[in-house]
């Protein structure tokens, strides 16, 4: 059965879903559509399947691994050189997050980081945006509700975060059948970002919004159910459902905002170029026993929640069970790279929402007990 609702954007939900593209794309009046997907999602069969239903498409398959500025740019040059006139996105929050920068850089001229969300001088993102359709293969950021895109630079993967809710995509065809194939490593992985940004959304001093606070604790019910059995029983279509809502209802969750777990997450993307939904999954339990002190009744909350009586201890038993490394160390990172953690981190722009300030030497602690000092 395919479920119909709309919560931020249209989505068609169910096993099967995809199948309803080309119709839909024909309704919105689609006709010449760029088709944006990682380098591993192209080579599915599923893929072929999808896109040989569509007709005068041009596909963009060079998105790999944590999106950078280069794979934008060479997105907007096949989106031109096909006049496409809308953007197909099918994979994970790398493929959306890169679809979304192209849709933006379609007829806002100049370099994409010259309209970053905050930046000073940032040029407005005052023109329309191609409509985008995003079958998402992955249950972890959510990007396919959500109204950013985070691009890292080339370079030295700053991560800056492009904004505007013109970013949201027309439709959303999510299929848990997408997901079956996923290792379970990915799995695992893009859980616990799925878990973060649920948790960070509810703790987080951002303004008060309960129904993000609902949102975000139906989501974790989910998670706590299905994400190991997503793990260990592959094709769970149940849990796998589960999951895809979770990420979606988890960047749903965050327009609240999220806090100092994202900021080392990004640090550990941009120093040690580690995957992020892994970054936020390995920390997750010590920013969280950092956190407690200031909102303990929240903790109260989301314990019953998950049916127990310490949130962090459950974390650390999920991690275990699902493969997520307990620790840096464990996860082959060297303790040098602790100061260059530490003052990423500190510049990140997630951590001021965070319940409980996080002074320099506050990050510097939860990076040494992540390494298990």
């Amino acid at each position: 059965m395919i479920h119909h609702y709309s919560f931020p954007t249209e989505i068609h939900f169910g096993p099967g879903a995809r199948r309803l593209l080309a119709e839909k794309l024909k309704s919105l009046a689609i006709l010449r559509p760029l088709v944006v997907t990682d380098a591993n999602v192209a080579k599915l069969p599923f893929f072929d399947e999808l896109t040989g239903e569509l007709s005068d498409i041009a596909v963009f398959s060079g998105v790999i691994g944590n999106p950078v500025k280069s794979q934008v740019e060479k997105g907007i040059a096949a989106y031109r050189a096909h006049n496409a006139d809308g953007i197909v996105t099918v994979g994970g929050g790398a493929a959306i997050d890169v679809a979304k920068a192209v849709a933006l850089a379609v007829h806002h001229p100049g370099d994409i980081f010259d309209y970053e969300d905050g930046a000073p001088g940032a040029k407005p993102i005052d023109k329309e945006l191609p409509l985008i359709v995003a079958l998402p293969t992955t249950a972890g950021t959510g990007s396919e509700v959500g109204r950013s895109a985070v691009i890292s630079t080339d370079d030295t993967h700053q991560k800056k975060i492009l904004f505007t809710p013109k970013m949201l995509p027309r439709l959303i065809l999510a299929d848990p059948e997408l997901t079956l194939g996923l290792p379970a490593g990915v799995t695992a992985a893009t859980g616990m970002d799925a878990l973060t940004h649920l948790i960070e959304a509810y703790i987080t001093s951002g303004d008060e919004n309960p129904m993000c606070d609902g949102i975000a604790l139906e989501g974790l019910r989910l998670v706590s159910r299905s994400l190991t059995r997503c793990v260990k029983t592959p094709g769970d279509i149940a849990a796998r459902s589960d999951m895809l809502n979770a990420a979606m209802m988890g960047a749903v969750a965050f327009q609240k905002g999220l806090g100092a777990n994202h900021s080392c997450a990004h640090a550990l993307s941009t120093v040690c170029d580690m995957h992020h939904g892994l970054a936020n999954g390995i920390m997750l339990p010590y920013v969280m026993n950092f956190n407690k002190p200031a909102v303990e009744e929240k903790f109260r909350i989301m314990a019953s929640v998950v049916n127990t009586d310490d949130l962090c201890a459950w974390i650390d038993a999920l991690k275990k069970d699902i493969g997520i490394p307990g620790n840096l160390k464990e996860a082959g990172i060297a303790e040098d790279k602790i100061e260059r953690l530490v003052a990423v981190a500190k510049k990140d722009v997630c951590h001021p929402l965070n319940p409980k300030p996080v002074s320099e030497n506050d990050f510097r602690s939860i990076f040494k007990k992540a390494f298990g000092r």
